[in-house]
């Protein structure tokens, strides 16, 4: 079991040609792509999924393999409830063991003053049947041999999981394959074709496909592809930096975080440490016209992201990338078929050191491997889940603002419903993308 993200280097394993039609396109290979092409081919649509590089290379590889219920959103946790159920369904039905494993998450209290805003959350975990709770300080260090330091409390959910990100998508990838997805990769989207203001196709760098129903899941390219159209969503993309450590004895077989570190163990022996807290946000052109939106989330945590001066050469909000551009011409997604932004070594040297002095009896703990990746953010920290409203035929899947690895199978079959005008099963009202236009005021999800 790989311990890497995928990168270019990874062979393409759907390197096909489009079709001419299609009754629905899929335009992004991420967990949330994956998933929607899945639950509409079990459906009976015909779906093709077209991915600019590789499937899951950007975030859904890249991300901490948590499949985590425990401090959604209230709006959302009845969706990853769901999910929770479905990877359970799902992993039996893959063709590779993809690391799936129930051995909780925990969020530890360093003082007493964090533990209010545990117990707040509580109701919600109760509502939606989540087995959530708190430990005092007695029951952490029962449930964590071994630390150096002690700690005030935690917030606990026994029932979230774990699963390898990198091995996981592509299973899914393969099963929807099998039950009749049309998959290419290294074919980029590069624009809607319209007609009437309606759907009509896509084109594709190799031609064009004809369809009335198209769902966007790009992830950290979303809002780029929907300027080009004329629709504005202020989702902007942040930079998180992931270590994985050489094969350790276990001190922790879940996943666990604090302030500055988080780390959950892997099936490869080793863990996954990431300096949790602080994403890097680089400042470009849609970062100044979204800041009327993000004002609320800054004023709650004026120090919750670290502002980098300029997005390198051909990122999505880099001051040089085009926003818009001829449907017959190089797009910005064929300009960087991966997004892979450099690690924040000095970031990760830290949080190795600081997982090295909780646990000092540990043999050394030397980083096996390193990666980033950019994850789509909203201004709430909720997702956009929505019919395009200036559009009609396209259905929006994007700012999973860090949540998509673990919500990913629930959010794919939500998709899926609204494509087919099916009840979702859920109250999607949250998660409108209009509610940035409408006048609705910013409600921001809780900060655990």
């Amino acid at each position: 079991m790989s311990a890497f993200p995928i990168t270019l280097a990874t062979p393409a394993s759907y390197p096909r040609t489009p079709p001419r039609e299609s009754e629905v396109v899929v335009i992004g290979g991420g967990v949330i792509g994956v998933c929607t092409a899945l639950f509409l081919a079990r459906a009976g649509k015909q779906v093709t999924l077209l991915e600019k590089g590789r499937i899951a290379a950007e975030q859904s590889s890249r991300n901490w393999g948590w499949i985590r219920q425990q401090g959604r959103d209230p709006d959302e946790l009845p969706i990853m409830v769901e999910a929770a159920r479905l990877w359970r369904e799902l992993a039996p039905k893959l063709d590779r063991d993809i690391g799936l494993q129930q051995t909780g998450v925990t969020y530890l209290a360093g003082s007493d003053a964090k533990m209010p805003g545990y117990a707040d959350w509580l109701p919600h975990a109760k509502a939606n049947g989540v087995d959530s709770r708190l430990m005092d300080a007695g029951e952490v260090a029962a449930a964590f041999p071994g630390l150096s330091k002690s700690y005030a409390g935690a917030l606990v959910t026994p029932s979230d999981m774990r699963a390898e990100p990198w091995v996981a998508v592509p299973a899914l990838a393969a099963l929807a394959a099998k039950e009749g997805v049309r998959i290419i990769e290294n074919c980029a989207v590069r624009k809607l074709d319209l007609a009437a203001g309606r759907v009509a196709g896509v084109v594709t760098e190799a031609g064009a496909i004809r369809t009335t129903s198209v769902v966007l899941a790009g992830g950290a390219w979303s809002a780029l592809f929907l300027r080009a159209h004329g629709v504005s969503l202020p989702q902007l993309s942040v930079r998180e930096s992931v270590l994985a450590t050489n094969v350790l004895p276990e001190v922790h077989a879940g996943a666990a975080a604090e302030a500055g570190l988080a780390f959950r163990r892997r099936a490869d022996g080793g863990y996954t440490l990431a300096p949790g807290g602080r994403p890097d946000l680089y400042v470009g052109p849609d970062a100044f016209r979204a800041l009327r939106h993000y004002l609320p989330q800054l004023r709650q945590s004026p120090f919750g992201q670290r502002l980098r001066a300029a997005a390198p050469r051909g990122f999505p909000d880099a001051w040089r990338t085009p926003r818009n551009w001829a449907a017959d011409a190089h797009s910005p997604f064929e300009a960087m078929r991966i997004l892979d932004p450099m690690p924040d070594h000095r970031a990760l040297r830290r949080a190795r050191k600081r997982f090295a002095a909780l646990y000092p009896d540990l043999p050394p703990v030397t980083a096996r491997a390193s990666w980033a990746g950019m994850i789509d953010v909203m201004p709430d920290m909720v997702p956009v889940v929505d019919t395009c409203a200036q559009i009609p035929g396209l259905v929006i899947g994007t700012g999973m603002s860090g949540h998509g690895f673990g919500i990913g199978p629930a959010m794919g079959r939500v998709l899926a419903a609204l494509v087919m005008g099916d009840a979702p099963g859920h109250d999607l009202n949250r998660f409108r993308a209009d509610r940035f236009s409408d006048g609705s005021a910013i409600r921001l999800g809780p900060t655990l």
